[in-house]
């Protein structure tokens, strides 16, 4: 059954820790575990699904060409280590990825990219446009910059907030100390029992990961558990496996040991929820009926089917289709503030960027971001 969750993912995301990465002795990527993995990527690829990568190991990579041996950082050296490191993180994925003939693109991004609705609609865009350009996009915390106050802490967490942005199927997570969920710790407990499934995250599943040794990240397993129930709660399950061996994917899809966390939910109807209910809309656009007809056949809403503005909302806040009766229609995110809204209505797609004088997006309202009444 779950690997069924696998064969039917429209979108897939891979998240691959420092420790499996990069060899801790010698500082250095591996690059042959590296260039088998982009092959299992391109084999997953060539069945259907897009794949994203998440990866840590900037700060791995880049500490040792700076002399930053000390094992506990400050967060100015962190930074400076993760500066060099992305060099060398960008040009191993480039470079393995190419050999399989796909193409690497970088994404830096911070949990204050994932806050701002602005910049979260502008990573998510340019995520989407290059899923269909045929790329990988390869994500990393931007270590760079991040401060303590804006770090996502681990990337297990930013793995669980792509599958949320991206509405992905599944979330892999390649651990380098651990194949699954055990009910003990294996390695010091000859009772623990490993778990293959996990239908809904209890107060006794958490007690489990305190007592799991991963050390993937800061939280080890614990954090693990944190990002399954962000995972699952938007619709995408989750499977925890060992990435330690050469082709951990293909060990994986062949049945190999893992723990799987089910979502009950799919990336859609998710996305729909968090728009419908917890969104508060901050205006409304008035339609005309062949908008309204429109939207009824799925498509997304233009400017040349808004016939009113209404309220003061900004660039991918939520507002209210209403249609000329004031009857409402749905919710969706708005691809512009109010201002610029009100000054595109009625016009048309061509005609946006000598109107606001920079080229915008065609829709008002993407259909991905448009919930209709019946839907809900």
């Amino acid at each position: 059954m779950s690997l069924d969750l696998i064969n039917d993912a429209r979108r897939i995301i891979i998240k691959i820790g420092s420790t499996l990465l990069v060899d801790q002795e010698k500082g250095q990527i591996r690059s042959e575990w590296l260039k088998l993995l982009a092959e299992d990527i391109k084999s997953v690829r060539e069945s259907g699904p897009e794949i994203i990568i998440v990866t840590s190991g900037a700060i791995a990579a880049g500490r040792r060409d700076l002399g930053l041996v000390t094992e506990e950082l400050r967060l100015e050296e962190s930074q400076a280590a993760a500066a060099c490191g992305q060099v060398q993180l960008a040009h191993s994925y480039a470079s393995a990825l190419q050999a399989s003939e796909l193409i690497a693109a970088q994404i830096l991004l911070t949990s204050d990219d994932m806050d701002n609705r602005r910049r979260y609609l502008n990573a998510r865009n340019t995520i989407t446009t290059l899923l269909k350009l045929g790329a990988i996009p390869v994500i990393n915390e931007n270590d760079t910059i991040a401060t303590t106050e804006i770090r996502f802490g681990d990337n297990d967490r930013l793995a669980a907030g792509v599958a949320a942005m991206m509405a992905a199927d599944v979330l892999i997570l390649l651990s380098s100390d651990i194949d699954g969920l055990y009910t003990a710790d294996p390695t010091s407990c000859e009772e623990a029992e490993w778990i293959p499934v996990v239908e809904r995250i209890t107060p006794a599943i958490e007690k489990m990961a305190g007592n799991s040794p991963s050390i993937d990240s800061s939280g080890g397993m614990t954090t693990k558990i944190i990002a399954a129930k962000a995972a699952t709660a938007s619709g995408c399950s989750m499977v925890i496996t060992s990435g330690k061996e050469l082709r951990p994917l293909k060990k994986l899809f062949s049945g190999g040991r893992a723990t799987w966390f089910l979502s009950n939910k799919s990336p859609v109807n998710a996305r729909k929820h968090w728009i419908v209910s917890v969104l508060q809309p901050k205006g409304s656009l008035i339609l005309d009926n062949g908008a309204v007809d429109a939207l009824v056949k799925g498509r997304s809403l233009l400017p040349a089917g808004v016939t009113k503005v209404n309220g003061d909302f900004d660039r991918g806040d939520a507002v209210t289709l209403l249609d000329i009766h004031n009857n409402e229609l749905g919710r969706g995110l708005v691809a512009y503030s109010a201002d610029d809204a009100s000054k595109i209505l009625g016009h048309k797609t061509t005609e946006i960027e000598s109107i606001l004088g920079y080229s915008g997006r065609d829709e008002m309202i993407h259909r991905d971001d448009l919930v209709l009444e019946d839907e809900r």
